[in-house]
């Protein structure tokens, strides 16, 4: 099995961009685990191995566009092992592999219901069983709606407290502004003068530091919410804080071009696929007011 890191480095050959590169590996190893725990004979890439973990992928319900995205990724993935002389054969086809959604279907998302979002609340207000920094996490996607990306590379500089605008680079290098609540300023205060003032890396420029590194890694937020998810008893991945973000806002009634930008999304026609969520007993509820 070749490593990861030659599939990295032929990427930066390809010319990819650094945040590409490291979803591509990101996704093979994923999919490399899953070999390691379930299919240990089974080569690196086959035809079987690749439909077991599509059906894998679709069986734990990840969103459409999570399992397209893996599928490009392995498709790469197959293309390097071919250059390598590993493969001679191309073991996915996008057109044939990708999901697919009727022109017109509903897009659908994992958002937090509000039960769901006062339990996690409550949760997270036990100081021996989460640390301040982990609550301000919790805080940050829930009441800004940040990619975990952009939420391991905020800076202390970009916080304004004056103003209570939080500065988020995005996409592309896009710059937008987020109010901040001042329950979650003053977290980010408390944050700043306790844990992380007695940190290895209290010097460091960005505002959430780990203990071996000066910005935490957006897999140690991923893994810190996935292990809560078994005490909480629903999953939690850092893109249902988006999801949620979005969907209370428009649910309380704030206008779709105010949330799109809060998103940083590019257009708002993304906002109202993708973040207008109607759940099923709603559906219901509205059917029955007839």
């Amino acid at each position: 099995m070749l490593d990861v890191g030659e599939f990295a480095n032929w990427l930066f050959t390809e010319g990819k961009a650094a945040k590409t590169i490291e979803s591509y590996v990101n996704d093979v190893k994923g999919f490399q685990s899953y070999l390691q725990e379930k299919l240990k004979d089974v080569p690196v890439l086959s035809r079987f191995s690749f439909v077991r973990y599509k059906e894998h992928l679709i069986k734990e319900g990840f969103a459409v566009s999570t399992i397209n995205k893996k599928i490009t990724s392995l498709k790469v993935y197959n293309d390097f092992l071919r250059t390598k002389g590993v493969l001679n054969e191309t073991i996915i086809q996008l057109k044939r592999d990708r999901i697919k959604i009727a022109t017109g279907s509903e897009d659908t998302v994992d958002a937090l219901s509000e039960e769901q979002v006062e339990t996690l609340l409550f949760y997270i207000e036990n100081r021996n069983k989460v640390s301040t920094r982990n609550r301000l996490i919790v805080y940050l996607l829930l009441y800004t709606g940040v990619r975990v990306s952009e939420l391991v590379g905020t800076k202390i500089t970009d916080i304004d407290f004056l103003t209570s605008q939080l500065m988020v680079i995005g996409k592309g290098g896009k710059r937008r502004e987020i109010g901040l609540r001042q329950d979650v300023l003053q977290l980010v205060r408390d944050y700043m003068k306790e844990e992380r003032s007695e940190s290895n890396f209290s010097h460091s420029d960005y505002l959430l530091v780990s203990q071996r590194a000066e910005n935490m890694h957006r897999d140690a937020v991923r893994d810190w919410l996935a292990k809560i998810s078994k005490e909480l008893d629903f999953k939690l991945h850092p893109h249902f804080f988006r999801h949620t973000f979005c969907t209370r806002l428009l649910k309380k009634g704030v206008d779709l071009t105010t949330v799109s930008k809060l998103a940083g999304h590019s257009n708002v026609n993304m906002t109202a696929r993708f973040y207008i969520q109607t759940t099923k007993q709603e559906k219901m509820d509205a059917v029955n007011l007839l």
